[in-house]
Order: C-alpha cells, then sequence, then structure tokens
C-alpha cells in the first residue's frame, strides 16, 4: 500500500469502513486514518498534519462530500494521532472532533504539545507540520463509557491510558471493530508480525498490559491499528498474550542493558544501531522508532 492510497476493510462482517495511508514520516505501511461512511460519516485518527490532503482527497474517492462529514474522533493527542485535526476540521465544516478530555485542551492551545512531541521525536520533528488549532466550539470532550452517536453505527469509548494518560479506544459495534490507537502495539501486516510501541513521557508497562485486558474482554472481529491497517481478529487472546509477551520481553531487554552499560544514551545508541525490520519501513524509520521506544522505557524505569 502506497502513501496516499484508500482501501476498504476487506474482512466479513465489516462493511463501510476504508482505510488510508497517511504517508507519515516518508514512509509507506507506518500510519493510517480510517473513514466510516455512516449515516454521519466519521473520520477516524488524523495523522500529524502533513499530507492531511489524502483523507481529504480519499473522501470523494469513497463520494463523501466533505460537509457531510459529522465527527472527526482521535484516540489519543499525540500528534501523530491528533495533529491533522485541525486542518481536517477547517476542511469539513460540519463535523464535531472527538477528544479525550484530559487532552482536549492541548489541541485547542497545542503549543505545550509541540514543545513535548519536539523533545519525543528528535529530528523526525522535520516531517511534521505545525498543528492547527481547534477551535473550542468544535471539540467534543469524550470519557470512558461515552458513545459517538454515528446513526448507523456507534463508537463507544474505552479508557485505554498505559501507552498515554489521554489515550482511548474505540468500538465500533456494528462493525465489531476496535480502533486501537496504540493499545494493541504496531501491527506490520507484511511479515505479519506486532511490535512494541513506548513512547516518552507517559509510557506504563503495567498500564498497557491492563488495556489489553480490555481489548480481551471486548473480543472484536477487527482490530483497526493506526500503526498500520486493519486486522481480522481469529483469536483474540492469542493477538493480546502475544503483544503483552513481546511488551514485557521488550522492557526486559532495555532494563538489562540499562543495568549492563549504567548510562542511558549508551542503552539508547545500542538498540538504535541493533535494529533490523528487514523489509518494512526504511532503515531511517527503524532506528528513530527504536531510539523513540527505548526513550520510553527508560523514562519509565526512572519512575519506579
Amino acid at each position: 500500500m502506497e502513501p496516499g492510497e484508500v482501501n476498504e476493510v476487506a474482512i466479513e462482517g465489516c462493511s463501510n469502513l476504508y482505510y488510508i495511508d497517511t504517508g507519515m514520516y516518508d514512509t509507506a505501511g507506518y500510519g493510517a486514518a480510517y473513514i466510516l461512511d455512516a449515516d454521519r460519516p466519521a473520520i477516524v485518527e488524523t495523522g500529524i498534519g502533513t499530507n492531511h490532503e489524502y483523507i481529504l482527497e480519499a473522501l470523494a474517492e469513497i463520494g463523501i462530500d466533505r460537509g457531510n462529514v459529522e465527527a472527526i474522533a482521535v484516540t489519543h493527542i499525540h500528534l501523530d494521532h491528533a495533529g491533522g485535526a485541525g486542518f481536517l476540521a477547517e476542511a469539513c465544516p460540519n463535523a464535531d472532533v472527538y477528544v479525550p478530555a484530559v487532552g482536549a485542551g492541548l489541541l485547542a492551545a497545542p503549543s505545550r504539545l509541540v514543545d513535548g512531541t519536539k523533545a519525543a521525536v528528535g529530528e523526525q520533528w522535520q516531517y511534521y507540520t505545525e498543528p492547527k488549532p481547534l477551535e473550542d466550539d468544535r471539540i467534543v470532550e469524550i470519557d470512558d463509557g461515552d458513545t459517538i452517536d454515528l446513526g448507523d453505527h456507534e463508537l463507544e469509548v474505552y479508557d485505554a491510558p498505559g501507552h498515554a494518560f489521554h489515550q482511548v479506544i474505540f468500538h465500533d459495534t456494528e462493525n465489531d471493530a476496535i480502533f486501537t490507537g496504540d493499545a494493541a502495539g504496531i501491527w506490520l501486516p507484511g511479515p505479519e508480525r506486532i511490535k512494541e510501541t513506548s513512547p516518552p513521557s507517559d509510557f506504563d508497562l503495567e498500564g498497557c498490559l491492563a488495556d489489553l485486558e480490555t481489548i480481551r474482554e471486548l473480543d472484536p472481529n477487527v482490530l483497526c491499528y493506526t500503526h498500520f491497517g486493519p486486522r481480522e481478529v481469529d483469536d483474540i487472546d492469542a493477538i493480546v498474550d502475544e503483544y503483552a509477551t513481546v511488551l514485557t520481553e521488550w522492557v526486559e531487554r532495555v532494563n538489562a542493558k540499562s543495568d549492563e552499560l549504567e548510562d542511558d544514551e549508551a542503552v539508547v545508541e545500542y538498540f538504535a544501531e541493533t535494529a533490523e525490520l528487514p523489509g518494512v519501513w526504511n532503515e531511517r524509520k527503524v532506528r528513530a522508532e527504536a531510539i523513540l521506544n527505548t526513550r520510553g522505557v527508560l523514562a519509565s524505569l526512572d519512575d519506579e
């Protein structure tokens, strides 16, 4: 799948749902946004703002007028999920923007969010664009237990704060699909592999494992990963257990290397130099991802 390409989610029992490769970080197969062609059409996840035109072009390709989009929903306010919200809201004037309540203010006045993102992503900031602030009257704050009514679909909201304190997941009950945000890790559809995500500054292993139990209990038919794409669920227990193992073993590896080297920058450089994902993304992105995830684990260990 190439940046800008839009595909229908072709999984039995799932209808009117599409996903777009947003070309995030100039990398194919990393960042997805979703469009639900419901009675009240919705965009779920918005990318980093760069290439937000891909989402607008996808609306046209699907046959949805921008003025008919009524909901833009983000799982959390990290800019790889919410950075395009202001641009899309401007282009879709009748859409409310649904944002987890604890982070909503930072999308209305994003300067602190930008500063934090620059500190976290380092050189990757070159691929971002400054987010457009959301007007207060466009924001609908959401919390655990809320429902976003889309007419013939609805998105149930569940807290999932392990990856970030402001993260939720959405359950599209009609399609029995969960929009995972980062709560279920990073799905690599080519090699069919799940990979850890543990960025600073809020990563909490125990919280992430608890979020996986929420997904297990919902037992969906489809997982819609922001990173990257839809995955049919044959056995939710196996998927949850696999990611729990991947994430736990990743934290243990970083912890062990930290004990060995006793220097955070040396630990970061070790994992950056040894990171490999043959046939996936590109060398630059693989290295940047390793740096980000290592720093997040080290920060969590410092907080213990």
